[in-house]
């Protein structure tokens, strides 16, 4: 009889290092540990969004380019008609996706901390990672450690978030200036918190043909979705087409997310109440013995709690009901941090009056 095979027969050693993505049980909690928009659509919205879904063609495959909505995206978004979009389900398809179409023997660069599907994606398919600490004061881009990287191992594709992820900061535009000038290979702005930022590098494209500009909706306000795109050259993303699943963008999304656009003063009335309750969080978190919220441009605040308190702080909000996210693990720059998304009013006042208990505990 035939011995049954292992995974450990089968799968490359880099995967079975790997730790899966884990998303937290927030089942009856308040929940701020996602960076979601808290705020749902009024009623007349909804029933207008329901009156155009109820056609949609759903025997049918969905359109594999998704015209109607990239149109769409390029009339709000204000994205000039000499580049292209790519979409794809979420943004991590569109990282998958630009990793994938690299050669085994590449490097890819990014600032640690970042967005942890950076290196899980390329991880995942073997390719040479690099991450360069963020200066500890103020986690900014540490300039000659990234510029010496790229000297030395030429990545083919550099990740820099703005703002960036954990961190909640925007890094020094003329620094990414450099590193885009110094790159051997293509730079990808990743643009996910634009919305809350007020600040883009989409006017920096013509300027520079190996800059790609990655953005989502799932912060605006539509999560569920799982949409994001990608702007650039169009020899850049016509060679990345070849690698987009078919029909990865599914009729319902299509619908809805081009519906949601056309509402755009909606979503960023709720941006703007977003914000104003992040100054109001911050403050509060500030005034609480011991911590330091971070500054932030993203509907989300970094703070810091004292030494070797941040699990029993994480652990005592978790208990009053309310689940933020514990980064302190990581360790390097993050240990002793929580991350906190911005919420409604009530979900905010419920944090903050169990963060204050959670001191006193």
């Amino acid at each position: 009889m035939t011995e049954k095979r292992q995974p450990t027969d089968l799968f490359r050693p880099e995967i079975l290092a790997l730790s899966a993505y884990k998303v937290a049980d927030a089942s009856g909690m308040v929940k701020l540990d996602a960076m979601e928009n808290p705020y749902h659509w009024p009623e007349d919205i909804k029933a207008a969004w329901l009156a155009e879904l109820q056609d949609c063609p759903i025997n049918r495959y969905p359109d594999p380019e998704a015209r109607q909505l990239a149109a769409t995206l390029r009339e709000v978004e204000q994205i000039p008609a000499d580049f292209d979009i790519l979409l794809g389900n979420g943004s991590d398809e569109i990282i998958q996706m630009l990793l994938m179409a690299l050669p085994p023997t590449a490097s890819v660069l990014a600032p640690a901390p970042g967005f942890v599907m950076y290196k899980q994606l390329s991880d995942s398919l073997s390719l040479r990672y690099h991450a360069i600490p963020l200066v500890a004061d103020g986690f900014g881009l540490d300039l000659p450690a990234l510029l010496a990287t790229i000297a030395a191992h030429q990545p083919s594709v550099i990740f820099l978030a703005y703002p960036n992820n954990p961190t909640a900061n925007l890094f020094d535009p003329a620094a990414m200036i450099a590193i885009i000038e110094a790159a051997h290979g293509l730079v990808v702005i990743d643009e996910a918190y634009a919305p809350f930022a007020h600040a883009t590098f989409m006017d920096k494209l013509a300027a520079y043909d190996n800059l790609l500009v990655m953005r989502t909706v799932s912060k605006l306000g539509l999560a569920g979705l799982r949409l994001g795109y990608l702007v650039g050259q169009p020899k850049w993303l016509g060679e990345l087409n070849k690698i987009r699943l078919p029909y990865n963008i599914n009729s319902l999304t299509q619908i809805t997310a081009d519906f949601a656009l056309r509402h755009k003063p909606l979503f960023d009335g709720q941006t703007q109440r977003i914000c104003e309750q992040r100054a109001v969080v911050m403050e509060h978190i500030n005034a609480l013995p011991g911590l330091l919220a971070y500054p932030s441009a993203a509907n989300f605040i970094l703070f810091k709690t004292p030494s070797g308190q941040s699990d029993a702080i994480f652990a005592a909000l978790k208990a009053q009901g309310v689940l933020i996210k514990n980064l302190s693990p990581q360790g390097g720059l993050l240990a002793d941090c929580l991350r906190v998304t911005v919420g409604t009013p009530e979900e905010n006042a419920a944090f903050l009056q169990a963060l204050g208990q959670s001191l006193k505990d």
